[in-house]
């Protein structure tokens, strides 16, 4: 069961991805000109894809993967290209559409795409679980919460990014707010990494891997890597 705090923050994200920016997001996930603030987004962005990517086997046929918060599919069609069955899911209906249109023919794999809430039990298991960018809005304790309920069904790795507590990160906020309302994202949550560590370590049949930071103008983001313990 999610958490008063995380379904009210889900619901906000609905509306702004799906109503607010939906012009701004399927600018910034394509090849379309940006703002020079955006488009720090988009290598950034770019960046921790390709990052993600490399931690996953290069031949993923045969294995389930969830793509949680799939956002236009960038990561599901690159899983989907490895072999892999992908079950991707935004809650926003309108990302989905666009993720449909930019991968009609993925193969040798397979991108499920679906509406919804990407802790929906109903999902089923998987071996691999990424959510790239979908954690960074929510605050620590839904955080782990939501890694608790992907662990319980995930078989091989959870790989996730936050917004680290940084200063810089602070400051970057604080100055975003003098841009145009087109070139601001929802509200992040900044998660401090050792508390964050902490947590996650005690959550049962995972152990923490890899993490890897990438810093690109007004993109600030840390990856970490859940791994199944024997």
């Amino acid at each position: 069961m999610t958490s008063p705090s995380y379904a009210a923050r889900r619901s906000q994200l609905t509306t702004y991805f799906d109503r607010t920016a939906v012009e701004a997001w399927a600018r910034l996930t394509s090849d379309a000109p940006v703002s020079r603030i955006r488009a720090t987004v988009r290598a950034g962005r770019d960046a921790m894809r390709t990052n993600l990517l490399s931690w996953l086997p290069a031949d993923l046929t045969g294995t389930r993967l969830l793509d949680a918060g799939c956002g236009t599919g960038a990561l599901s069609l690159e899983a989907a290209r490895r072999g892999a069955e992908v079950v991707a899911i935004d809650v926003s209906p309108t990302l989905i559409g666009l993720a449909r249109e930019r991968t009609a023919r993925v193969g040798p794999g397979h991108i499920d795409f679906r509406v919804g809430d990407m802790l929906d039990p109903s999902l089923g298991r998987f071996d691999h679980v990424v959510a790239m960018d979908s954690l960074i809005h929510y605050a620590t304790a839904d955080i782990v919460q939501a890694l608790a309920t992907f662990a319980a069904r995930t078989d091989a790795a959870i790989l996730f990014t936050v917004a680290p507590r940084t200063p810089l990160l602070t400051l970057m906020h604080r100055a975003g707010r003098i841009f145009p309302r087109g070139d601001r994202a929802p509200a992040i949550v900044p998660v401090g990494e050792a508390d964050l560590r902490r947590r996650a370590a005690a959550l049962p049949g995972v152990r923490i891997g890899r993490s890897h930071r990438v810093n690109s103008g007004f993109y600030l983001s840390q990856s970490f890597e859940l791994r199944r313990t024997p």
